[in-house]
């Protein structure tokens, strides 16, 4: 599995972003794709996900104003990013948990929001 996700940006405060993630390889499993970030000196945090159920979950953090899709035709999800604020800044990563097992992580994408 390989996951490349679009390149972040510098974005000021308020602005909008929205990143994509394209998973490639075998036995892909679109529906539990989600993205998590890392702030410097920080943990890795969940943003949103899919759960293999059908449901989404959303970092309390971001409830609101992210909005996670998907194109199961193309394998890839999308993170819709609005209304961002400066703490949203940190290095964003794709990331697909088969139920079969594996965890898979994208290269990570760098989204810096000023002030």
């Amino acid at each position: 599995v390989q996951l490349q996700a679009s390149e972040g940006g510098l974005v000021q405060a308020g602005g909008s972003l929205r990143l994509s993630c394209a998973a490639s390889g075998r036995r892909l499993s679109i529906n539990t794709m989600g993205w998590y970030r890392q702030a410097a000196g920080k943990q890795r945090e969940l943003v949103a996900r899919f759960t293999p159920a059908g449901n989404t979950r959303y970092g309390d953090a971001v409830k609101g104003r992210f909005t996670i899709s998907r194109d199961n035709a193309k394998n890839t999800v999308f993170l819709q990013m609005n209304d961002l604020k400066p703490e949203d800044t940190g290095v964003y990563y794709c990331n697909m948990a088969p139920t079969w097992g594996g965890n898979f992580w994208g290269q990570g994408t760098l989204v810096t929001v000023s002030s």
